[in-house]
């Protein structure tokens, strides 16, 4: 069950006494309005960011704002692995194939389209949650050159990450598993004799992969169009890997170089485990642990968690948990 709207999720600011007026300019020392709250979920393509926003979002009154530079774009709904209506659970998601697919959408389209589906959000008092791969938009939002979102908004980053080697075992057959899905056609779909894979949605891994298929697929055989599919698959994966590596490379930045404050969760035990046994370690390794952390964020209770480490104590962890489903 979702927590009551009705909690206000903003944390006010001291105010100033004793400080001497003379000569200061006494704006400065009236208190400040508080700040809205933002949780931003982060982590590399593959990890379950979408899957974490949507059990946050049912467990604090939430909405969520997509920051995936390709699932903005309307359609190929398959490659872009965009969450599928029945698996949001009934959160409201911004930002979700609502782009024209032949349009570029840059950072600053973005940062535009972001900050006034938050206004909205924050409108209705609900927490924006924003979650996505594409740091580098999330960057652009949340360090604006006017240091106007800091002004506005406080923020908890959680980090969903999986090892490489586990994570690039799972890519492989998700890639797998988006082609028996129907992937191939829903390309096809898309691609005309005279396609800019520089454009849009054409730019997303998954598409120019299947280029050499489709040029080669009319007058092919059967054994050669398996080979040229086998081959865009194996491609489709690497680049996928690879953008795996990227996104890390710029969380741990984003984390040690620019000093924010992100809290890393390890899910790799939960994608090494299958059914069952998988779906508790993602609870009990993922969803618990961020649910105190975003409990603590926005209402001030739970355990205090500083990077990797969580302190706390058995009763204080049974009562956030209580207080977060209820």
């Amino acid at each position: 069950m979702r927590m009551s709207s009705m909690i206000v999720c903003k944390r006010t600011q001291p105010f100033l006494h004793n400080i001497p007026t003379g000569g200061l300019d006494m704006q400065i020392l009236r208190p400040q309005p508080p700040k809205e709250k933002v949780v931003v979920v982060m982590g590399a393509t593959g990890t379950g960011k979408s899957r974490l926003s949507i059990d946050l979002a049912t467990r604090f009154p939430a909405e969520i704002v997509n920051s995936d530079k390709m699932q903005v774009y309307e359609g190929l709904n398959i490659v872009t692995n965009k969450i599928t209506e029945e698996e949001r659970r009934g959160v409201p998601h911004h930002l979700l194939g609502v782009i024209d697919p032949t349009s570029d959408f840059t950072a600053s389209n973005f940062c535009n389209m972001a900050s006034a589906a938050m206004k909205s959000i924050v409108s209705r008092e609900q927490i924006p949650i924003i979650a996505g791969g594409s740091n580098s938009y999330i960057e652009a939002l949340v360090d604006d050159d006017d240091y106007e979102f800091r002004s506005r908004y406080e923020c908890c980053f959680v980090w969903v990450d999986v090892s490489l080697p586990v994570l690039h075992s799972f890519v492989s057959e998700r890639v797998d598993r988006m082609v028996e899905k129907g992937m191939l056609e829903e390309v096809r779909k898309m691609v005309t004799p005279h396609v800019d894979y520089s454009r849009g949605i054409m730019k997303a891994i998954g598409v120019p992969e299947f280029d050499k298929y489709f040029r080669a697929e009319s007058f092919s055989d059967e054994e050669t169009r398996a080979i040229l599919l086998e081959e865009a698959k194996n491609e489709i994966k690497i680049n996928t890997c690879i953008l795996a590596r990227r996104q890390l490379e710029k969380i741990k930045r984003l984390r040690n170089v620019k000093g924010w404050r992100v809290h890393r969760l390890d899910a790799t035990e939960a994608f090494r485990k299958c059914g069952e046994e998988g779906e508790e370690a993602w609870e009990k390794l993922v969803v618990g642990p961020s649910t105190m952390i975003v409990g603590r964020f926005l209402y001030n209770f739970g355990p205090k968690v500083y990077g990797d480490v969580t302190v706390t104590r058995a009763a204080a962890m049974g009562t956030a948990m209580a207080a977060a489903s209820h």
